[in-house]
């Protein structure tokens, strides 16, 4: 009967093999064979107590049974029972050294465990056994992979593999080492393949969701987590996380939000979910599911900060963010953040004097707190700079650590500004970049002209009607230093889906346009612009992009020009603008969105008089459809910028909210205060301002 028992599990016929083994055991109950055959057939059909209970008996009719001891072990195994299979395993081997799995199962477990010693130990013993069976190979091929040799490993694996196919030990093993070695395809398929035999092991449809995010395929990805999420037992919060998050790069709100909103219920303490969730809720407009969701969320967690940042963030109107930080700072009392969320919304909806009020409260509470110190200089400088210079030189001389000492005389050089000490404040800049440029980005080297005689003809541009399914519309965002191109990127920010400024972030796209020697190389002939346009078709999923893109770069060369042409045609090129002495000052006293270099005012001014002579010569020759959105008398009004950006994209756009800029930047024409002090690198800008249509002084 035993064969007919075995032959019915093999073919999936569960009620088939239970009638039998339960027979067999009816004959012979003293028979721990017919025990062992029931056990199987009970588990298979998913009664895994009584197979255990089962095995038991078979056990104690044999206990000299090392086979018996070797399969109780798989069974705690199943039911992550580890010290006990290993004890069983430990039987097994003490009762017949010549069992195989056993020492496979065992050194398994030490790998489990990080013991690789001992792993290593035990399979020497397993090879006395079977020196070329497929479980040695995979446990040989992992222990080289957790050494470190992942290339030993993978050459290893893939040869073992190619004899023994099916087998999916392999397979699996297999699948780590292509992972790591980058090969996310191939680890794809070699896990597809294991799940094809285990098709009950829902582990790895999270390996394989991992694998297809690293290949950008995040809709993919997010698929292939859904059996896992069928399962509660599985579908853990930090699991129902990573599916909102994959979901929403993959543009799937709807689906997205769900997920994310799951999660928050279980943790909503976890900062990477409610940035998320809020990243969701912004692209969705869902502002109504927002303060639903969180005003639930704080019911029952009332001591978590961030819920009450991002409530109050999600208001519908400066009364109920109002009522929101009253709420929260009944919570939390005399909580920072709280009060800097009262500071600055006192301040965005004009109530100086409150703002400067609250701003007092908050350095009474913790002195040097950066933004209220900066909001109570302010409130001086306007009254009396005199006076503000003062006060920072107080607060300077107190102070002991290098990054405070930085921002205060970054405040220091903005209030001798505004008391008209523009020789002081030139020098105070001047030393604070020269003593970071170190840290910063290199420059970017610029193309010379003959990028400009070698550019190809303007493509046929693509009729709206015959756009293809995988058309993109794209827009690229540009401006150097100074420029205030990030108030047009704010402007944009919340109110275009398609918008990235992911460039200047921690994460930047991995595409040739992130690349500092692409415009050289395409001068040069080394790449060509079909080459650089697929890059930055590739990488648009992985930023969650798909027909539409508006893409803020981090510079520009006119010998990207040749991607454009050739490629894409029905692109719009946006340059910000101001006057480049503007832009110059701006960037010694204000940064800039890219972290560049800026050594000396000379060496700056050399290179923005390069990078504006591209824009000139764009602008000049009519090189390809651009809109210059002159600044200078617009960064400080969401109207109008709404208006200027609107006109470029050919579309209608919201004002940004109020406060989305930050503080204000010098004026126009600011720059001629400083004719004195930056008279040099001044002069090195006064030929392209002409050009771009701006006086000589």
């Amino acid at each position: 009967m035993q064969p007919d028992i075995l032959d019915a599990l093999r073919h999936g016929d569960h009620g088939q093999a239970l009638a039998l083994s339960r027979a067999a055991v009816a004959a012979t109950p003293d028979d721990p064979q017919a025990h062992r055959a029931l056990a199987f057939a009970l588990r298979a059909g998913g009664d895994t107590d009584a197979a255990r209970e089962s095995l038991e008996r078979a056990i104690a009719l044999a206990p000299d049974d090392a086979d018996l001891y070797f399969q109780r072990a798989g069974f705690l195994l199943g039911a992550r029972q580890l010290a006990e299979a290993e004890h069983a395993l430990v039987t097994s081997v003490g009762l017949d050294p010549n069992q195989f799995g056993a020492y496979i199962l065992q050194a398994q477990l030490a790998l489990g465990r990080g013991d690789l010693d001992k792993a290593t130990r035990l399979g020497r013993l397993a090879a006395r056994l079977a020196p070329d069976h497929p479980w040695l190979q995979a446990l040989e091929g992992t222990l080289a992979l957790r050494r470190g040799d992942a290339d030993g490993a993978l050459a290893q694996l893939s040869a073992a593999a190619a004899q023994s196919p099916d087998e999916p030990q392999l397979r699996y093993a297999l699948g780590f080492a292509y992972m790591a070695k980058g090969h996310h395809a191939f680890a794809e398929q070699a896990f597809r393949g294991v799940l094809e035999a285990s098709p009950d092991a829902l582990s790895l449809h999270g390996l394989i969701a991992g694998q297809l995010q690293q290949q950008g395929r995040m809709a993919d990805a997010a698929d292939a987590l859904a059996p896992m999420l069928d399962d509660p037992a599985i579908a853990t919060p930090p699991l129902r996380r990573y599916a909102g998050e994959l979901e929403l790069v993959a543009g799937r709100l709807e689906r997205a939000l769900p997920h994310l909103r799951a999660a928050l219920a279980a943790m909503p303490g976890d900062g990477r979910t409610l940035a998320a969730i809020c990243d969701a809720w912004r692209r969705a407009n869902a502002g109504g599911d927002a303060r639903a969701t969180l005003d639930a969320a704080l019911a029952t967690s009332p001591g978590e900060s961030g819920l009450w940042q991002a409530r109050a963030t999600f208001s519908q109107d400066p009364v109920d963010a109002a009522t929101v930080i009253d709420r929260w700072l009944a919570a939390m009392p005399a909580h920072l953040p709280a009060l800097d969320m009262r500071m600055h919304l006192l301040a965005t909806t004009g109530d100086a004097d409150g703002a400067e009020a609250a701003a007092a409260e908050i350095v009474a509470i913790e002195p040097g707190r950066s933004e209220a110190e900066l909001r109570l200089i302010d409130a001086k400088l306007r009254r009396d700079p005199a006076s503000a210079v003062a006060h920072i030189e107080g607060l300077l001389a107190k102070a002991t650590l290098d990054d405070t000492r930085r921002l205060l005389r970054q405040w220091l050089a903005m209030a001798l500004d505004r008391a008209g000490a523009v020789g002081r404040a030139a020098a105070l800049w001047i030393e604070g970049n020269a003593e970071v440029a170190g840290e910063r980005l290199p420059l970017p080297p610029m193309s010379g002209p003959e990028a400009i005689a070698a550019l190809p003809p303007i493509a046929a541009a693509t009729a709206s009607d015959a756009a293809g399914a995988d058309t993109v519309r794209a827009a690229f965002l540009v401006g150097v230093p100074g420029s205030l191109v990030e108030r047009l990127a704010a402007a944009l920010l919340g109110t275009v889906e398609a918008f990235r400024a992911d460039r200047f972030g921690a994460s930047p796209p991995d595409d040739a346009l992130q690349n500092y020697h692409t415009p050289g190389r395409l001068a040069s002939g080394e790449t060509t612009p079909a080459d650089v346009a697929a890059s930055w078709l590739a990488a648009l999923p992985a930023r969650g992009l798909g027909h539409e893109a508006v893409d803020w770069l981090l510079w520009w060369d006119n010998a990207l020009l040749a991607v454009l042409r050739a490629e894409l045609p029905d692109a719009a090129l946006l340059v910000a603008l101001r006057d480049p002495r503007d832009m110059l000052l701006d960037w010694l006293a204000f940064g800039a969105p890219a972290p560049f270099a800026l050594a000396s005012p000379v060496a700056a001014a050399g290179w923005l008089a390069a990078s504006l002579d591209h824009v000139a010569t764009l602008h000049e020759q009519d090189l390809f459809p651009h809109a210059l959105l002159r600044l200078d008398d617009i960064a400080d009004d969401p109207d109008a910028l709404a208006q200027a950006l609107g006109a470029a994209l050919k579309t209608t756009l919201p004002v940004a909210p109020a406060g989305a800029f930050g503080p204000p930047h010098f004026a126009a024409g600011h720059w001629r205060a400083y004719a004195v002090p930056l008279e040099e690198a001044f002069a090195l800008l006064a030929p392209v301002a002409v050009r771009l249509g701006y006086p000589e002084a």
